[in-house]
């Protein structure tokens, strides 16, 4: 056995309160073997891995206890929580090494890739040569797939994609010869092609070096592509444990239960809209392009454009959910933010209900805008974090004279709160005291204020846990059904869009290259792109 965590403690000292973060935890890792920790946020999976790694933060630590045996190849097995700071250094990155979920803020943005892996090889390989500790970088760099690693080594971090970047991280944690890679949410921020890439690559050095691999995510997709065994955690606690085929097909806890019911492809299935022939549609994009200038040279002159969106068509029926998927860069947010005018259009048209909102001025674009309104994809930063929710949710009304008085439009704003679940005592509170998904709840509430037809929704869900992403699912479908909404929908989860969407449109390179029925598009894809993008998303399987 490599790893031996047993009746393990990590709490924390918070405002006179105990947080039990991480609370009587035991499990095992053999060598080669990948074992996935899941939860929603706050469970302790995260916390688990820096107590591993001994990172802990000293100033509100209460509690830490309990053994983690450690039995690294042809040497002595350690209790790792009995080690000093100085003995946990020779550990760290040599034997066992981690990847954060974050590579820029892993990355120092001063030195290049190559400078920052030949630290960690000098550090844990102090024998080598300057000669031969370059080539180890420039292995390492090859092993991971990164092109052009000959050049790549003298990039700095803010010159490459984050799957790129993420492929450094992996390239430093390799370049030591771990014995236990941790791997904490290392694919959650990437798009599913790139996500596939990295997990294939992780398998591939795993299988070449014997490594065993702790590996923290929320995706039950993920887990099936990678875990060999699985541990659920909630609350601090580890709740069940298992061999991944166990855990998905017959989970034996109803925490693990309910997370897998939570799964977009277990919900069930949102009716398509039925779309009247006569009725013409809500939203009608013709050729709409949106080009942000490329400038160079000390005179800053334009020598290039950047066309985010490339001559656009689309329609989007009154009452349908139209989801827009592609990867990142594909245009899809500038598209959503174009149809507001948001962000200004280049060229082309954008026709709401057969009004042309590209001709209207400042003035009447401002009265026209309650009939169109957007949820952001981080409610935290859209959010005023020095205003009351009802301040909130009456801030727009008050602008666009909705409500005789301001008793008005507080009883306007709790029954916005009602329709998304919200106790009516969140009127008197701030952002900061709610989590992720009352924020987005709030965020929803404050979008329905002004009672617009239109609402674009910017990756609402896509940093959410899979129960709380369930939910706000099946509100957006019973506020569609009770409203009469219009919704274009951006997402790059495909469960997502099966669930939720009756046509989807399909983004690459500022062009939708492909449009139609959602069942159509995810079962029966022919445009390539579409094909791969299908291909790629993790699944777990039925």
């Amino acid at each position: 056995m490599l790893l031996s965590v047993k009746q393990l403690h990590t709490w924390f000292q918070h405002q006179g309160r105990t947080i039990k973060a991480v609370d009587e935890v035991s499990f095992e890792i053999a060598r080669g073997e990948t074992f996935c920790l899941v939860g929603e946020s706050g469970s302790g999976k995260s916390i688990t891995a820096l107590s591993i790694m001994q990172l802990l933060p000293k100033s509100n630590l209460k509690r830490h206890t309990g053994e983690i045996h450690f039995h690294a190849q042809d040497e002595a097995p350690v209790d790792l929580a009995g080690l000093s700071e100085a003995e946990m250094q020779q550990v760290r990155g040599g034997r066992i090494a981690m990847i954060f979920q974050e590579p820029m803020s892993s990355l120092n943005p001063v030195f290049t890739i190559g400078e920052q892996i030949l630290e960690a090889v000098r550090l844990h390989f102090p024998e080598l040569s300057e000669g031969e500790a370059w080539q180890r970088v420039l292995e390492s760099l090859e092993a991971v797939q990164l092109p052009d690693p000959q050049t790549r080594v003298h990039s700095f971090p803010h010159q490459l994609s984050g799957g790129q970047r993420q492929r450094v991280m992996i390239a430093m944690a390799m370049a030591c010869e771990p014995d236990l890679l941790i791997a904490d949410e290392p694919t959650t921020a990437l798009d599913v092609t790139v996500q596939r890439e990295i997990l294939r690559l992780m398998k591939t050095l795993q299988q070449r070096t014997s490594m065993a691999i702790l590996f923290i995510t929320h995706d039950f997709g993920v887990v099936c592509q990678i875990a060999d065994r699985v541990g659920v955690m909630q609350r601090g606690k580890l709740v069940e444990t298992g061999d991944t085929e166990q855990i998905i097909h017959r989970p034996g806890h109803s925490y693990t239960q309910a997370l897998i019911a939570a799964l977009p492809e277990n919900l069930a299935r949102n009716q398509p809209h039925e779309q009247r022939a006569d009725q013409m549609p809500l939203i009608r994009l013709s050729r709409l392009e949106i080009h942000f200038p490329v400038r160079k040279g000390l005179l800053r002159r334009v020598v290039d454009q950047v066309r985010a969106v490339d001559g656009v068509d689309l329609e989007i029926p009154r009452g349908e959910i139209l989801a827009l998927v592609g990867e990142s860069g594909s245009g899809k947010t500038t598209l959503g933010r174009g149809i507001l005018r948001l962000t200004e259009p280049t060229a082309g048209r954008v026709a709401f209900d057969d009004t042309d909102i590209t001709e209207m001025n400042r003035s009447q674009l401002r009265r026209f805008r309650r009939h169109m309104q957007i949820i952001f994809q981080d409610p935290i930063s859209s959010l005023n974090p020095r205003l009351s929710i009802a301040a909130i949710l009456t801030e727009a009304m008050k602008v666009h004279g909705i409500g005789e008085n301001q008793e008005a439009r507080i009883e306007i704003a709790r029954d916005l709160l009602d329709q998304v679940q919200m106790e009516e005592d969140t009127l008197w509170r701030y952002p900061h005291e709610f989590s992720g998904g009352q924020r987005q709840r709030i965020g929803i509430a404050r979008a329905l204020s002004l009672n617009p037809s239109f609402i674009v929704c910017d990756e609402i869900t896509s940093a959410l846990d899979v129960s709380v992403q369930a939910e706000i699912l099946r509100m957006l479908l019973d506020l569609r059904a009770k409203h009469g909404l219009t919704l274009l929908f951006i997402t790059h989860n495909i469960g997502v869009v099966e669930y939720v969407s009756d046509r989807t449109a399909v983004m690459y390179q500022g062009k939708i290259v492909e449009q139609g029925r959602t069942e159509d598009i995810v079962n029966r894809p022919s445009n390539r792109y579409t094909q791969q993008l299908i291909a790629a998303v993790p699944r777990v399987p039925v």
